[in-house]
């Protein structure tokens, strides 16, 4: 019997795709009005936590040759390609809890995230 091994390349895989929540696109256009030159928002993630991975948010100014850009009313979401087989059909959201207001990940990859929410494992 013959063993055939490949390098997974993000690449070559059709992806889902991510999807913004009408409250998450809306924060995301009061961001870029609150400065023009954002573009949008990239989702990234790290290595961190008990569990294995990280959500990472920063604002994007200029997009990354390997970025996957999601559109959802006119409000963009950046993700690198590298991050996709992590993140691949994850819904966004923005919501309010107590006085807080933050970014919500609704992530079908995610098995296990540690009781703090701060990480999540595939």
């Amino acid at each position: 019997m013959e063993l055939h091994s490949e390098t997974f390349n993000p690449a070559d895989f059709a992806w889902r795709g991510l999807t913004l929540t009408p409250a998450a696109a809306a924060h995301i256009h009061e961001l870029v009005a609150k400065k023009p030159e954002i573009l949008g928002v990239r989702l990234g993630v790290k290595q961190t936590g008990c569990a294995g991975f990280g959500y990472v948010l920063d604002t994007v100014t200029e997009p990354e040759k390997d970025d996957l850009v999601f559109e959802t009313d006119g409000a963009k979401l950046f993700v690198a390609l590298q991050a996709m087989p992590f993140i691949d059909g994850t819904e966004v959201d923005y919501v309010r809890e107590g006085l807080n207001q933050l970014f919500k990940f609704h992530n079908p990859k995610a098995q296990n995230e540690c009781g703090c929410g701060e990480s999540f494992g595939v």
